[in-house]
């Protein structure tokens, strides 16, 4: 097949485009420019050495280079989507919509338009099997890598088109196989922080757009004012650092939009820390027949962020189209905004985002 890799510059991107190489498929890699110092807010994402070094890698692989600039398109996508989600008191997942929206939106449409490829490639760690019916999405199987999460937004013109590589390696063979074979970013370490935009302070980065608003910091069980806040969006449910309260530890349970309250409670074990229950609103399926899944409860579970063990639903229901999920064991810090990715065993069905 034809197949354009979206090359990183890290050694993810790099192992996938040699692994597809190797099986004989006619390969492109492309860097995609979604951010750079010179538009909009400041990032620390050095796109400038990424992109040279995802250069080198096709250099040394011996296929050919190309640059797709999304910058507006990922301003307007997912960098707004993320301000206005914190000023509605929300608590986003750019990375999720940074999928769904740019690299299997822009990127596939763009690499077929242009190159007539048959498939794009990225260097997640999750699968993509063909049940014949659908094509399912699954969990690396290396759990402590896995990134299906951050796919759950993918429906069925996605996935199709869509090979992951590395679903059924580990990190560590990844890097093995980069060393072995001398690739120019075999030690390169993995980046950090939000995608494409790098490791940033998150609190510095809503002050440049968002600025700051003055309000109380309540104690939601006695309703004593403890202290002053300088914007709602600085802060997000279970957060603890940056309160600067004393006689904690303190924990953030609620936000007030209406009144510009943050409102917070003592110790991790507080009963106002913890959910039974998930309400879920704009649902997506990886397939539309998933839903039926959803009455398999003895394999129904939810992830309600990156890298959290998926949480048994012991039952659900409708209201209007919000899907309610009951949980069999509480959940620490349910934030609205983020994405809760529907599990039917290791298959990722659907997804939605927190409402309540």
């Amino acid at each position: 097949m034809k197949i354009a890799v979206a090359l990183s510059g890290g050694v993810d991107s790099a192992v996938t485009a040699y692994i597809l190489k190797s099986q004989g498929h006619d390969v492109i890699g492309i860097f995609m420019k979604n951010w750079s110092d010179d538009y909009g807010l400041k990032g620390d994402c050095p796109w400038e050495k990424d992109q040279n070094d995802a250069m080198q890698v096709c250099e040394f692989l011996q296929i050919p280079f190309y640059t797709f600039n999304f910058e507006r398109e990922y301003r307007e996508r997912v960098i707004n989507y993320f301000f206005e989600e914190y000023k509605n008191g929300r608590t986003p997942n750019p990375d999720v919509f940074c999928n769904s929206e740019i690299k299997f939106d822009l990127f596939l449409r763009k690499s077929i338009e242009r190159f007539d490829v048959d498939k794009i490639a990225t260097g997640h760690y999750a699968r993509v099997i063909d049940q014949k019916e659908y094509f399912a999405l699954f969990r690396g199987d290396d759990l402590s890598k896995d990134q299906s999460y951050f796919l759950c937004r993918l429906t069925q013109n996605e996935l199709s088109k869509s090979i992951f590589p590395l679903g059924e390696m580990t990190k560590k063979e990844v890097r093995k196989i980069a060393s072995d074979i001398g690739l120019p970013v075999a030690t390169k370490k993995d980046s950090q922080g939000i995608c494409f935009v790098g490791k940033i302070n998150v609190r510095e980065f809503l002050r440049s757009e968002l600025g700051m608003k003055d309000g109380d910091i309540v104690d939601i069980e006695t309703n004593k004012i403890l202290g002053r806040h300088h914007g709602l969006w600085f802060y997000t449910i279970g957060q603890r650092e940056g309160l600067g309260l004393g006689g904690g530890p303190w924990y953030v349970v609620k936000k007030d939009l209406d009144s510009n309250i943050v409102f917070v409670a003592r110790g991790r074990n507080n009963p106002f820390l913890y959910k039974d229950f998930v309400i879920v609103e704009d649902l997506i399926w990886t397939y539309e027949k998933n839903v039926n899944k959803l009455d398999n409860l003895d394999n129904l579970s939810i992830t309600l962020r990156y890298q959290q063990s998926p949480i048994r639903c012991i039952s659900y229901e409708w209201k209007d189209k919000d899907l309610v999920l009951h949980l069999e064991n509480k959940a620490f810090a349910v934030s609205p905004g983020q994405v809760g990715c529907l599990m039917s065993g290791d298959e990722v069905i659907g997804s939605g985002i927190i409402k309540a």
